[in-house]
């Protein structure tokens, strides 16, 4: 499968477990939107686990049909396991299982909460290179345990892009390496990722203010970026702390619900008659 105008093999991934509703309603709207912005000959995967791929299919509803559904990888790669403890704590590793779906074709890789209604322009030059790497910008640093090899800046997982023929499984297994540290969080996730991303050279970053960092919780941002949100948070089930007096999930879930309708109309989809019709914020934070 070929990236938009540039005949060179594309592969975008989702990943996705045994999240939220609100979760899965996500990624029905990234997987939307990412077809109507890479088109026909990019190839559309979703790797599943925790739960069965049928589960997972009738939980996220209708999807292009060109989405490809696969159970996640049995097992971490062999350099990562030794640093992950026997649970895989809040879901770390999932993002590795498989590293990749093919080292030898490009690949973005993203958070099934990340939905898309344009390209960000370090997508587009991405997309026009052919030796790029690319990470998101993040409002915080949280990069855990390997924040002394992640670089100044703050960057997040969300969005992960990777060229032809890059080795991240390797990249991976220089860092554990230099850094010999067990996964115990999602911090430690994001952190080994940008670590190896940012190995021997820096990548392309998609800005907050194109894609933000969306939720009603400071210092994330409440209002949708111009090219995209990733809505991080969402797939929780529930929070075990309060926000100004309220549960925390019931403030994350309003948030959602009130930009729902707007994120459908953004993708090309029909609003369900249940989603909020109350304006949402529109200014940039």
């Amino acid at each position: 499968m070929a990236a938009p105008g540039t005949g060179a093999p594309l592969n975008l991934r989702w990943t996705i477990g045994d999240v939220s509703p609100a979760g899965f309603e996500a990624l029905r709207l990234a997987l939307t939107g990412a077809r109507r912005l890479f088109g026909p000959d990019a190839a559309y995967h979703v790797v599943v686990n925790t739960v069965s791929v049928e589960e997972a299919r009738r939980r996220t509803g209708p999807v292009p049909d060109a989405v490809q559904w696969r159970a996640a990888s049995p097992t971490p790669p062999d350099a990562l396991r030794p640093f992950l403890d026997a649970g895989m704590s809040e879901g770390t590793a999932w993002k590795f299982m498989p590293v990749q779906i093919d080292p030898a074709v490009r690949e973005i890789a993203f958070d099934n909460d990340v939905i898309l209604w344009a390209l960000p322009p370090a997508i587009r030059e991405w997309l026009a290179r052919d030796d790029a790497r690319l990470i998101a910008e993040d409002v915080a640093m949280g990069h855990g345990r390997f924040a002394a090899l992640a670089g100044p800046e703050p960057r997040n997982s969300g969005i992960r892009g990777t060229p032809a023929g890059f080795d991240l499984a390797g990249a991976i297994a220089a860092v554990l390496a230099e850094q010999p540290a067990r996964l115990d969080s999602e911090l430690d996730e994001q952190g080994l990722q940008v670590a190896a991303l940012m190995r021997d050279a820096a990548p392309l970053v998609v800005r907050e203010a194109e894609v933000s960092i969306c939720s009603p919780f400071p210092p994330h941002c409440p209002a949708l970026g111009r090219c995209g949100a990733h809505f991080v948070g969402l797939n929780a089930r529930g929070f075990d702390w309060d926000f100004y007096g309220r549960p925390a999930i019931d403030v994350r879930l309003d948030h959602w619900r009130a930009h729902r309708a707007e994120l459908y109309r953004r993708v090309g989809l029909a609003a369900p008659e249940e989603a909020e019709t109350q304006p949402a914020a529109e200014a940039l934070c």
